[in-house]
This record gives structure tokens, C-alpha cells and sequence, in this order.
């Protein structure tokens, strides 16, 4: 059964719900998990590559953790009037090189509550790794470690 915090209209705090559920899914980095909160027939820009339906998604998030390697995600609510958030992450290559990867993404849901499109902005930026700031183990973020903003980011 969907819940009121995963389908729209959001409030503040189903919003930030939402959020976090998205960011707990990606950081399962588990691929068919996450294709599950998008429609069957989701679309998607990403970058500069264009997604359609859960089995394009499938694809695409095993060829992104198959490159970013520790790959460790914030989502942070940035607007929900306009299904807005800001994201921030790191990863490495397997040639041990760092990166923090900083973007906007939109969101549209339906009525049930799975994402029907997504456009997402991302830029990243070479980091040495000792001005990594997230750490944790892989997986979950923990509830207390910092979001972007809290890390100056």
C-alpha cells in the first residue's frame, strides 16, 4: 500500500520523506530496487544520454556503479512547489581518481507515487580524496551524518 509521503501533493515533511527514500534506494546501488519507483514507461535525461522505461534505467544504473565506484549519494530537498531537489555525491573511477558530482534534478510523479519523468543536471568535479566529506560505509547514510549544505557544499 502507497502511503500519503510517497504520492503528491507533498507537504514540507512528505517531501523530505521522499527525498530520503530515493537516496536510501541509490545508495542500495542496487539497480532493479530503484527501477521500481519509476513508471514502467519512465523517461529520463541524464547528462547527455536520454532513458526510457525501467529495463533502460536497469542498464544505465549498472553501467554508473560499474564506473562510480564507492559511490555514496545526498539528496537534499531544495523546492518540492516545483519537484526540485539538489543532489551532491562521490565516487571514484577504477583508476582511484575522486570525484564529487553536483546537479539539479526534476521530478514528476503519478498519481501513484512512481516518478514518471526525470531530468537531472550533473557536473562533476575532480576531488583529491582527502577533501572527501562523505563517510560512511556503503549503503544507507546515516541519520546523523551531515547533508550538503551542513558541509558547506
Amino acid at each position: 500500500m502507497i502511503t500519503s509521503a510517497r504520492v503528491p501533493p507533498f507537504t514540507l515533511e512528505t517531501a523530505t520523506q521522499k527525498i530520503r527514500m530515493a537516496e536510501d534506494g541509490w545508495n542500495s546501488r542496487n539497480p532493479e530496487r530503484v527501477s521500481l519507483v519509476y513508471t514502467p514507461d519512465s523517461s529520463w535525461r541524464n547528462r547527455a544520454e536520454f532513458i526510457n522505461g525501467r529495463a533502460e534505467i536497469v542498464a544505465f544504473l549498472a553501467r554508473k556503479w560499474a564506473k562510480e565506484l564507492d559511490y555514496r549519494l545526498i539528496k537534499e530537498l531544495w523546492t518540492f512547489g516545483e519537484n526540485r531537489i539538489a543532489v551532491r555525491y562521490e565516487w571514484h573511477d577504477d583508476s582511484g581518481n575522486w570525484f564529487r558530482s553536483y546537479g539539479n534534478e526534476n521530478w514528476e510523479f503519478d498519481a501513484e507515487g512512481l516518478m514518471q519523468r526525470r531530468f537531472a543536471c550533473i557536473n562533476d568535479l575532480p576531488i583529491k580524496e582527502s577533501d572527501r566529506k562523505f563517510h560512511w560505509p556503503l549503503g544507507r547514510r546515516p541519520d546523523d551524518h551531515p547533508g550538503p549544505s551542513d558541509l558547506g557544499l
